[in-house]
């Protein structure tokens, strides 16, 4: 175990070796795609176009370390004719090699208020973590987001079904972006939510006081005749306790004890847990396609408006196609052509409508042999 993590390249050795291909393109554009390597991409981005410290988001699904080879349709079960999205022909060790040095450059690459997203599955994904903890530090672990992305299935099979994949959740720093997304309920979640009702809709309580005790403070203090029960404080100051109870937001129970009343119309929603449940589409244009809806949380989440947000094994473009709509700048690369092609097309698609236009530059590498003046001596 051991000697597979010995064998990897020394950071500092990743970071200064040279691009080998040259991009051509427009870097004034507000988004790039970028058809190449990610590793030579990245490396000339940061050579020569300094895009170090740049990106505020990276959302990656690389392959899984699978050995097979993924066509398009959508499952390995298409036919051997339709044409090869990617290869994912790895062994193990070959596997964190290959992802190490990618990471190490997405690094160099993340902002200060950066955080990364990298979706791997179970079988994989305790090795990829302990990569993350070495380049990251394990102080700038946030998550295991589990993603539930399927149905109950009925194989014979000696063992458990899988119905989830996982998220790696790191942030650079301690000063990574993050805006609270809320879930949203359902009827019969503020139903069971807000069972109480009154002339102002459905509610609920929740107690005034918390664990703990205040030795000196306000909120150990006595309101309306009324110390906190032992061991606890008040959860806020006695002047805003006035004000709830001036406003009616406070229910008193029979045994005379305070507690406020959250109403169902300013709930925000549920607060997100590591347990995500987005299945993926049945129909997908692109093998390994992800679900639109969890990728929009991510980049609502963990970017701002105008934030730059990357995804170099951006496949479909699924990622992309949703930072766009949410106003963030993107730099997607990919060495498919079969992806490139779905990602052009849905640009072109974008710019066909004045009224939303995509601002993006498409860039090739020059590796081919007819561009052999490209390439770095």
């Amino acid at each position: 175990m051991f000697q597979i993590f010995s064998s990897l390249l020394n950071k500092q050795d990743i970071l200064s070796q040279p691009y080998s291909y040259k991009l051509q393109g427009n870097y004034e554009k507000n988004n790039l795609l970028i058809f190449g390597e990610n590793l030579n991409a990245m490396r000339y981005l940061l050579q020569e176009k300094d895009y170090k410290e740049k990106i505020d988001l990276v959302y990656i699904d690389p392959p899984f370390g699978t050995n097979n080879v993924f066509r398009l349709g959508g499952t390995m079960s298409v036919s051997k004719e339709s044409a090869i999205a990617y290869r994912d022909n790895f062994r193990l060790e070959s596997y964190l090699e290959f992802l190490y040095a990618r990471l190490v450059l997405i690094y160099k690459m993340m902002s200060e208020k950066g955080s990364l997203y990298l979706h791997i599955d179970t079988k994989m994904g305790h090795y990829v973590k302990i990569l993350l903890d070495e380049i990251f530090g394990r102080e700038h672990y946030l998550n295991d987001i589990t993603r539930i992305k399927c149905n109950p299935k009925n194989f014979k099979k000696r063992g458990y079904g899988n119905i989830k994949d996982m998220i790696l959740f790191y942030a650079k720093s301690d000063k990574f972006i993050w805006n609270e997304v809320y879930e949203q309920d359902s009827n019969d979640e503020i139903t069971k939510r807000f069972p109480k009702r009154d002339n102002k809709g459905a509610y609920t309580t929740i107690p005034l006081h918390a664990p703990g005790a205040t030795q000196n403070g306000e909120t150990g203090q006595e309101w309306r005749g009324l110390k906190p029960p032992e061991g606890r404080h008040w959860r806020c100051s006695l002047s805003e306790l006035d004000r709830l109870e001036n406003e009616g937001l406070i229910e008193w129970s029979k045994n005379s004890v305070p507690r406020k009343k959250i109403y169902a119309k300013d709930s925000k929603g549920k607060k997100i847990q590591d347990i995500w449940e987005f299945k993926d589409t049945q129909n997908p244009i692109y093998p390994t396609q992800k679900n639109h809806s969890m990728l929009r949380r991510i980049i609502q989440a963990s970017s701002n408006k105008d934030s730059m947000v990357m995804d170099c094994f951006c496949g479909s473009g699924g990622f992309l196609y949703e930072a766009f709509l949410l106003g963030r700048r993107f730099v997607g690369i990919d060495e498919s052509k079969e992806a490139i092609k779905i990602n052009k097309k849905r640009l072109e698609r974008y710019n066909q409508d004045s009224l939303y236009p995509c601002d993006y530059e498409y860039i090739e590498s020059c590796k081919e042999e007819k561009d052999k003046m490209c390439k770095v001596v």
